[in-house]
Protein backbone atom coordinates (compact mmCIF):
# COMPACT_ATOMS: atom_id res chain seq x y z
CA UNK A 1 0.00 0.00 0.00
CA UNK A 2 1.41 3.34 -1.00
CA UNK A 3 1.24 6.61 0.81
CA UNK A 4 1.76 10.14 -0.45
CA UNK A 5 1.52 13.55 1.16
CA UNK A 6 0.46 16.49 -1.00
CA UNK A 7 -0.54 20.06 -0.41
CA UNK A 8 -4.24 20.83 -0.60
CA UNK A 9 -3.85 23.14 -3.60
CA UNK A 10 -2.26 20.25 -5.57
CA UNK A 11 -4.96 17.69 -4.86
CA UNK A 12 -6.19 18.06 -8.45
CA UNK A 13 -2.81 16.68 -9.61
CA UNK A 14 -3.80 13.36 -8.05
CA UNK A 15 -7.55 13.14 -8.43
CA UNK A 16 -9.60 13.57 -11.56
CA UNK A 17 -11.67 16.71 -11.08
CA UNK A 18 -13.77 18.08 -13.91
CA UNK A 19 -13.73 21.54 -12.30
CA UNK A 20 -9.94 21.71 -12.37
CA UNK A 21 -7.95 23.44 -15.05
CA UNK A 22 -5.04 21.11 -14.37
CA UNK A 23 -4.63 18.69 -17.25
CA UNK A 24 -2.81 15.59 -15.95
CA UNK A 25 -4.57 14.00 -12.96
CA UNK A 26 -2.71 10.88 -11.88
CA UNK A 27 -5.86 8.95 -10.94
CA UNK A 28 -7.06 9.03 -14.55
CA UNK A 29 -3.64 8.09 -15.95
CA UNK A 30 -3.33 5.19 -13.49
CA UNK A 31 -6.78 3.85 -14.40
CA UNK A 32 -5.98 4.00 -18.12
CA UNK A 33 -2.66 2.24 -17.61
CA UNK A 34 -4.30 -0.42 -15.45
CA UNK A 35 -6.92 -1.13 -18.11
CA UNK A 36 -4.44 -1.24 -20.98
CA UNK A 37 -1.46 -2.97 -19.35
CA UNK A 38 -2.87 -5.64 -17.03
CA UNK A 39 -0.72 -8.73 -17.30
CA UNK A 40 2.21 -6.89 -18.89
CA UNK A 41 5.68 -6.98 -17.27
CA UNK A 42 6.44 -4.53 -14.47
CA UNK A 43 9.46 -3.26 -16.42
CA UNK A 44 7.12 -2.17 -19.23
CA UNK A 45 4.61 -0.46 -16.92
CA UNK A 46 7.08 1.31 -14.62
CA UNK A 47 8.31 4.00 -17.06
CA UNK A 48 4.72 4.79 -18.04
CA UNK A 49 3.76 5.30 -14.41
CA UNK A 50 6.88 7.38 -13.80
CA UNK A 51 5.98 9.65 -16.73
CA UNK A 52 2.39 10.01 -15.48
CA UNK A 53 3.62 10.88 -11.97
CA UNK A 54 6.12 13.38 -13.35
CA UNK A 55 3.46 15.02 -15.53
CA UNK A 56 1.17 15.28 -12.50
CA UNK A 57 4.04 16.73 -10.45
CA UNK A 58 3.66 14.05 -7.79
CA UNK A 59 6.62 12.86 -5.75
CA UNK A 60 6.14 9.10 -5.74
CA UNK A 61 9.24 7.15 -4.74
CA UNK A 62 10.68 4.45 -6.97
CA UNK A 63 9.34 1.87 -4.52
CA UNK A 64 5.83 3.38 -4.71
CA UNK A 65 5.85 3.29 -8.50
CA UNK A 66 7.19 -0.27 -8.58
CA UNK A 67 4.43 -1.34 -6.17
CA UNK A 68 1.82 0.30 -8.41
CA UNK A 69 3.30 -1.33 -11.52
CA UNK A 70 3.20 -4.72 -9.79
CA UNK A 71 -0.47 -4.21 -8.93
CA UNK A 72 -1.29 -3.34 -12.54
CA UNK A 73 0.70 -6.31 -13.82
CA UNK A 74 -1.04 -8.81 -11.56
CA UNK A 75 -4.46 -7.17 -11.65
CA UNK A 76 -4.49 -6.78 -7.87
CA UNK A 77 -6.18 -3.73 -6.33
CA UNK A 78 -3.85 -0.92 -5.29
CA UNK A 79 -4.64 1.25 -2.29
CA UNK A 80 -3.05 4.67 -1.98
CA UNK A 81 -3.31 6.60 1.27
CA UNK A 82 -3.25 10.34 0.71
CA UNK A 83 -2.37 12.84 3.42
CA UNK A 84 -3.41 16.38 2.55
CA UNK A 85 -1.32 19.08 4.15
Amino acid sequence: MGEISIERQHLDHLLADSASTYGAPYQQAFAQLAAAHRGRPVAEILPLLRRAADEALLGFTDADLREQAQAISTGEPYVLRVTVA
